[in-house]
């Protein structure tokens, strides 16, 4: 599978993907025009992995803002992680954000609840 590296812009966070490493990180903020379009890609990068290796996927996420359908597009990502996790397939998530940003926080408590996989919750002093 071809690895991807999607720059930021003003309204989309960087995603890096890492076949090799079995990793994927997300940076920045997301409020793109059409979150499905511009996620896609990395939804069908997250499904291949899962299909086509027993390694770890390790989602890393740096994530300052989120519009609600980029929420939608990351809740699709994290269910795939969930039916991967129930399949006993390693996956992990480590959510980093800003101590004084307590609403992302938050947000990622939120998305921890539905998750029954490994799902860390850190600030960037922790990463």
């Amino acid at each position: 599978m071809q690895d991807f590296t999607i720059p930021s812009t003003g309204s989309t966070p960087e995603i890096i993907s890492n076949w090799a490493a079995g990793r994927l990180v997300m940076r920045g903020d997301s409020y793109p025009e059409n979150s499905f379009e511009f996620f896609q890609p990395v939804i069908d990068w997250v499904e291949r992995f899962l299909v086509e290796t027993d390694r770890t996927l390790q989602v890393d996420l740096f994530l300052l803002y989120l519009n609600t359908s980029s929420i939608r597009s990351l809740m699709e990502i994290l269910d795939l992680l969930e039916a991967a996790h129930r399949a006993d397939k390693p996956v992990r998530v480590s959510w980093y954000y800003d101590q004084e940003n307590e609403r992302l926080a938050e947000l990622a408590e939120e998305f921890k609840e539905d998750c029954t996989f490994p799902f860390h919750i850190l600030t960037l002093a922790e990463e």
